[in-house]
């Protein structure tokens, strides 16, 4: 018996984890309600910088101020990158005020790089999540399918490849901005949920597209194997049928008639 219906199923389990995952993340700062509202990538001190509250947390679609330890965040906006000056509209956070924060974000007083980075960071997490229920779709068909195997770990590599970007950008974008508010004496902390669901998905989604090729090729050797067992190793022949090895004598195809004719001549 094939291992691949087996192997298509856990990678069925694990895309769809995968899949839970970055949608959980999405979700932080757009709904206000538990559990959503502990999903963030960066809390930072933000005293005294512009219009920020005291403590600000960056998500995918605001910067949020924090209520009982929860988020409370403002209007949605889509791709909302992580830059402060923009976000809080002061140039004071890159070390020109009293309340500023190290120039480590940049020489000129620009967050340009963090902003890029983040920006880039949602339009690839929502390319990899559609490969990714693309993948989940053909994984049904893995199950009784060698080529929906390899179908799906088509589409889940390349899922894989675009949340392993997300996932890179969002650590060097916030790993880094988390150092340059501590360089200026200013609390920072990663947000543990967001960092682990996005990590974590792509653990999941890199699993997940090994074990489909697996299926894929253990599925082809034991069809291979059927087929022999079958056939008992012969060849094929015309429509698939194997040839049998004839086992008439050569002397059994002469005309019976013809035989005694000549037996007789020579009697004679």
């Amino acid at each position: 018996m094939t291992p691949r219906p087996a192997l298509a199923f856990v990678s069925l389990i694990l895309i769809a984890g995968a899949i839970l995952l970055i949608l959980l993340t999405l979700l932080g700062g757009a709904i206000n309600k538990n559990p959503t509202n502990k999903f963030y990538f960066l809390e930072a001190d933000t005293t005294g910088l512009g219009t920020a509250a005291a403590t600000s947390r960056w998500t995918f679609w605001n910067v949020c101020s924090v209520m009982d330890g929860h988020n409370a965040c403002p209007k949605v906006h889509a791709a909302y990158p992580f830059d402060p000056k923009r976000n809080f509209g002061t140039s004071d956070i890159f070390g020109y005020g009293k309340h500023g924060v190290a120039r480590s974000w940049g020489k000129e007083g620009t967050g340009s790089k963090y902003y890029l980075e983040t920006r880039f960071m949602f339009a690839f997490v929502l390319i990899g999540l559609f490969f990714a229920v693309c993948a989940l779709f053909l994984s049904l068909l893995a199950l009784c399918s060698r080529i929906g195997s390899f179908l799906s770990s088509a589409l889940c590599s390349v899922a894989l490849f675009f949340q392993t970007l997300t996932a890179a950008l969002m650590t060097a974008a916030y790993v880094q901005g988390r150092s340059a508010f501590r360089s200026s004496s200013r609390t920072a902390t990663l947000g543990k949920y967001n960092f682990g669901f996005m990590w974590a998905a792509v653990a999941a989604l890199f699993l997940a597209t090994l074990l489909e090729c697996v299926g894929g090729v253990t599925g082809k050797k034991s069809s291979e194997r059927s087929y022999t067992k079958r056939t008992g190793g012969g060849g094929r022949g015309f429509l698939g049928m194997g040839r049998k090895k004839s086992t008439r004598s050569r002397g059994s195809f002469i005309d019976p008639e013809r035989q005694r004719r000549m037996e007789k001549e020579d009697d004679d």
